[in-house]
């Protein structure tokens, strides 16, 4: 029987899908992560944008169309937002929502709605499967931000952390298989908040894993010196730091309640940069929130020049109902969309800058997939390159030849 566990969310629903996977293979089924023709579709949805949660709908289309008798499972914030919008789409037979995601393999047979509260403590139970170069970790999940145009502190639930003697345990069985793994939570700036620990104390607790470790998304005011010596001890740490921004005018990050300014979020830039020279700095701006004007979003796209990010991620501000900013007068659409387009412009520029020093240099990279007729994959500060003359899954040391449309191409050195 084929079955397909398929990903619309973020990176934490991506492991949690990599475990579904584990377990479909384990029971005999021949289960892909591609959305492909098969039996069953378990998809894990995600609602951090009205387009994200309307992408989630389309995909139970999407399944039908492949295969029109098909079983159909949906999970995930879209669902747990909202578990009508996908119980009423034929051959939708279960609805389940964030919580106790892992006992759907038992719940394959299950019909109805089961949207259950969401624990207060972390309790997952996962164990994925390595199905590329690079794995991810779990480290904790929920979070209690607020962000005034964010619905995941309601669909996720608070911050809650895995216990630090699991994810080691992980994390050395995954050395064993892979050559990177990158550590992923909803807010694991947070961790050990709850625990009286903190994500300098793990990563301290990582120093012996021998493989290459990346951080996913952090919120700027996680950075200090006790956490930088930490990332400074670890055997193969890769110095790309996502810090989230989502604006660089300090009156519209007070509206977002995002609790720092753009002089503190430099200055920890700075501080970064002090630990690691080589790093690249990657971001999210939302384009448009409410009460963004125009002097605003100026003083956003220069406070980008100024900070020298490698890739800035621009989204279009969504509103989304339950949210304080929700209530905020929205700007037109055609200024957003504007607003978007001028901002990635901004960015495309600050990345072949940042791109440019690099040249002539050499990189570790480690390769990954084939694409038009070379081999690419990521250096420790995740810049894509592509080369020739080596296969996949190969850690090598590349010489940084020229870049063309945002890519890097490399000699193997």
């Amino acid at each position: 029987m084929k079955a397909v566990v398929y990903n619309l969310g973020c990176k934490v629903n991506k492991y949690e899908c990599d475990s579904l996977l584990k377990s479909l293979r384990e029971r005999g089924y021949e289960a892909s992560e591609e959305l492909v023709c098969a039996d069953l579709y378990i998809l894990n949805t995600c609602a951090v944008t009205n387009e994200a949660e309307r992408k989630s709908r389309q995909c139970v289309t999407r399944c039908l169309k492949l295969n029109p008798n098909a079983k159909i499972i949906v999970c995930g914030c879209a669902s747990q937002n909202n578990a009508l919008q996908f119980a009423d789409k034929p051959n939708v037979s279960y609805v389940k929502g964030v919580a106790d995601k892992q006992a759907i393999i038992d719940e394959l047979d299950c019909e109805g709605i089961e949207v259950k509260e969401l624990p207060s403590v972390y309790e997952d139970d996962f164990s994925p499967e390595v199905v590329r170069t690079r794995a991810y970790v779990k480290i904790q999940d929920g979070c209690n931000n607020f962000c005034s145009y964010c619905l995941i502190p309601y669909l996720r639930g608070r911050n809650r952390s895995r216990s630090a003697q699991s994810i080691v345990a992980e994390c050395k069985e995954l050395a064993k298989k892979c050559k990177e793994i990158t550590l992923t939570g909803i807010d694991m700036s947070s961790y050990g908040k709850d625990t009286g620990s903190s994500l300098a104390e793990l990563i301290d607790d990582l120093k012996d894993i021998d493989c290459r470790i990346r951080l996913g998304s952090l919120e700027v005011n996680v950075i200090d010196d006790k956490l930088l010596t930490a990332l400074k001890g670890l055997k193969k740490f890769c110095p790309q730091f996502h810090l989230s921004l989502q604006s660089g005018e300090d009156g519209v990050l007070k509206k977002m309640n995002r609790h720092y300014t753009t002089a503190q979020y430099a200055q920890k830039v700075k501080l970064i940069r002090e630990y690691f020279a080589d790093c690249a700095i990657t971001t999210d701006l939302i384009c448009g929130f409410p009460t963004e004007s125009d002097e605003a979003f100026e003083k956003t796209l220069e406070f980008i020049k100024s900070i020298g990010f490698y890739q800035v991620h621009c989204f279009g501000y969504s509103s989304r109902k339950g949210t304080v900013a929700a209530k905020y007068r929205q700007l037109a659409p055609e200024v957003l969309k504007d607003r978007c387009a001028r901002a990635a412009k901004v960015a495309e520029d600050e990345k072949r800058k940042y791109l440019e020093q690099y040249v002539g240099k050499t990189l570790e990279l480690l390769t990954e997939d084939e694409e038009n007729g070379y081999m690419c994959g990521y250096t420790r500060q995740y810049i894509k390159v592509y080369v020739k003359g080596v296969g996949s899954d190969v850690l090598c040391n590349v010489k940084i030849a020229f870049i063309k449309d945002g890519i890097a191409y490399g000699e193997i050195v």
